[in-house]
């Protein structure tokens, strides 16, 4: 009994001791453990504080509740493909407008107008204050409001239009430095695979960049607005709102003009066409300078489709291709006669008519590639057309008329 009285003392005087450490300001003394430092075999030497040196000023603290500074992401910490889009997006943002209609629409069974908005986007083309946007953007507009990127609004004019390429140029009336006119490109010279960038405001949103690759060229593409027949495809976001800004190369140089998006449901779906670049840059100046495109045309009415080429079938009576001496077929009157009577049978010698090979040493094998060799040329310019004759190749030059 007086061994177990002895141990609880014991145990209650050594748990006084060691809360009273535990419950002191620092826990251990700073002179116990310097002295616990010094002591042992690993002796660690005091440091001692130097009278000529500056005393270190503590780092200032955030106040309680702050957001912490941060610095600007600095060009080394970017990498090569965001390098790439941001200086796209610096030197080519300012060339890109937003775009605000107003129209109206009659409705078919009340038959009262109907305001309506609409919105787009367009590029500025040179310091004259000429913007290129889509034709479906702005056909049917009241009013025509452009915001430039710093914010500034002005009516705009309609200057031209050419609805097969689905392409219009407007005027504003802004001062010449608050214009950023965009570079062309060669959309000629396009790869599949390439980095394509388009600046927009999709639904609104002004100047938003998305990125992507073309994924074909030349494609193909019907839609209620009409057919197209040398589309630029690409995967890069394309929403409403996003038509008639520009398509963008690596360089910053406008390749193209954004004009179809593929969806059922009517947003992005990764499938969006743009109008190429070469074929905006062929009609600007007759839209600024007619109104209307003046288009070339070969004189040649109608062409069947074979294994080789295109076989005329129709000539334009006093058209180029008749003047250049291309033949289509030849009509056959053949008299018949069954008593007193003589009947008259006409029959068409196709073997008579010229085939179609190539046009400027360009391979033809459907209408659309005679059409689209022919509508980049100019009234009075001259084409070769070679063509297969009784067997034998021909080249006949052609001077293209004024297309109506």
């Amino acid at each position: 009994m007086k061994r177990v009285v002895l141990l609880c003392i014991g145990s209650a005087c050594a748990g006084a001791v060691v809360s009273a450490v535990l419950m002191s300001p620092s826990g251990l003394s700073e002179k116990s453990v310097a002295q616990e430092s010094s002591s042992g075999p690993n002796r660690v030497a005091q440091a001692r504080p130097d009278p000529t040196r500056t005393p270190a000023r503590p780092a200032a603290r955030a106040p309680s509740g702050a957001l912490p500074v941060v610095a600007p992401i600095g060009e080394e910490e970017l990498t090569a493909e965001e390098r790439v889009n941001v200086a796209v997006y610096e030197q080519v943002n300012r060339s890109v407008v937003n775009i605000d209609t107003a129209s109206v629409r009659r409705d078919a069974f009340f038959l009262f107008s109907i305001p309506e908005k609409g919105a787009g986007s367009g590029v500025v083309i040179d310091k004259q204050g000429h913007v290129l946007t889509n034709l479906h953007v702005v056909a049917g507009a009241r009013s025509i409001e452009v915001t430039l990127f710093d914010g500034k609004s002005y009516e705009a004019v309609p200057v031209g239009a050419d609805e097969p390429n689905d392409a219009a140029v407007l005027k504003i009336d802004a001062p010449p430095e608050d214009l950023f006119p965009v570079t062309f490109g060669d959309s000629g010279r396009l790869r599949v695979g390439q980095r394509a960038l388009a600046i927009g405001n999709p639904f609104g949103l002004e100047r938003t960049l998305s990125v992507g690759v073309i994924a074909s060229l030349n494609r193909p593409l019907s839609e209620r607005r009409g057919a197209f027949r040398q589309l630029i495809q690409i995967d890069a976001d394309i929403n409403p709102g996003n038509s008639g800004g520009p398509l963008l190369d690596s360089r910053g140089r406008m390749i193209g003009m954004n004009t179809v998006i593929a969806s059922n449901t009517g947003q992005s779906a990764g499938v969006g066409f743009a109008i190429p670049i070469n074929t905006s840059a062929r009609i600007i100046p007759d839209l600024i300078e007619r109104g209307h495109v003046v288009r070339a045309d070969i004189g040649i009415a109608s062409v069947y489709r074979t294994g080789e080429g295109l076989l005329i079938t129709k000539v334009i009576e006093g058209g180029a291709a008749q003047r250049a001496g291309l033949r289509g077929p030849r009509l056959v009157v053949r008299e018949k006669r069954q008593g007193p009577i003589v009947y008259r049978q006409e029959s068409t010698d196709m073997s008579a008519a010229d085939l179609i090979l190539a046009v400027d040493g360009k391979p033809v094998r459907t209408a659309d590639d005679l059409l689209a060799i022919v509508e980049s040329k100019k009234p009075g310019d001259r084409v070769t057309v070679t063509v297969l004759r009784e067997g034998r190749r021909t080249d006949v030059p052609v001077t293209l008329d004024e297309g109506e």
